[in-house]
């Protein structure tokens, strides 16, 4: 990202007004139902802290949102949950914690769905017939890519009804993208991450119990992982490719182009 930005600051830029509300977005409905799902789960300390807010600036971590920005997936600031007021500690712990995944996940539906529905004005059809749907929708196709980067707008040109649209499909693409990467990587059980939770209240019933100072060495050991390894970005590519690889033909088989 850093050499996209010195050697092509201007296709950069825009590449970002694109992603910029897909990141936003994604890590507020996030944050907003934790929050929401504590609430309903009898704490209110979300709420009282001025958590329950539409306002980004309110969730974001720094490094998890850089890393949302540069690879794709990332984290927000934590909502502040105290589970001693949960009406069921075990239960409302785990609700709590799948809470932001499943927003993200349904975000990703709705965009892809979105998409979907952009693509029958979007793509001409003579496009349509020689290289099919997948070809500009799926995440592995050059198509998808083609629309994706601004750089490209001469190539994709000849393939697009409505440039206006274009857009608008990128937004789309973008946000399907972030929420099923942010989604994917927050199920991972690792702490400070909502799958270690889960994990903790399905295999040892809320009983694994961490402190502070150990989630932020294994914390800043994530941060070190994904910044100088592919090894967790590899695996989450490879799962994003996998959830939209079932997800796409589903949609396409009930709305085709």
């Amino acid at each position: 990202m850093l050499d996209w930005l010195q050697s092509d600051p201007w296709g950069f830029l825009q590449f970002m007004l694109y992603r910029t509300p897909a990141v936003l977005l994604a890590i507020t409905m996030h944050e907003l139902a934790h929050g929401y799902a504590a609430l309903k789960s009898g704490d209110t300390t979300a709420r009282d802290m001025g958590r329950l807010s539409l306002n980004p600036l309110r969730h974001l971590d720094v490094l998890g949102t850089i890393s949302l920005f540069l690879l794709g997936v990332g984290w927000a600031k934590p909502v502040p949950v105290n589970p001693n007021r949960f009406r069921n500690r075990r239960w409302n712990d785990m609700m709590v914690s799948l809470a932001g995944v499943t927003v993200n996940f349904l975000l990703f539906l709705l965009a892809t769905l979105l998409a979907v529905f952009a693509g029958r004005f979007l793509y001409t059809p003579e496009a349509l017939s020689y290289f099919g749907p997948s070809f500009f929708l799926s995440f592995q196709e050059q198509g998808f890519v083609l629309q994706l980067y601004p750089e490209f707008a001469e190539a994709i040109g000849p393939m697009i009804k409505s440039p206006a649209l274009l857009h608008v499909q990128r937004f789309l693409i973008q946000l399907a993208m972030i929420n099923l990467g942010m989604g994917l990587f927050n199920l991972l059980p690792i702490p400070p991450l909502d799958g270690f939770h889960v994990a903790n209240d399905i295999f040892f019933r809320g009983r694994l119990n961490i402190s502070g100072k150990v989630f932020r060495i294994v914390h800043m050991a994530l941060i070190l992982l994904l910044n100088t390894t592919n090894f967790i970005g590899n695996w989450i590519a490879q799962a994003i490719y996998a959830v939209q690889g079932a997800i796409l033909p589903l949609f396409l088989s009930i709305f085709p182009l």
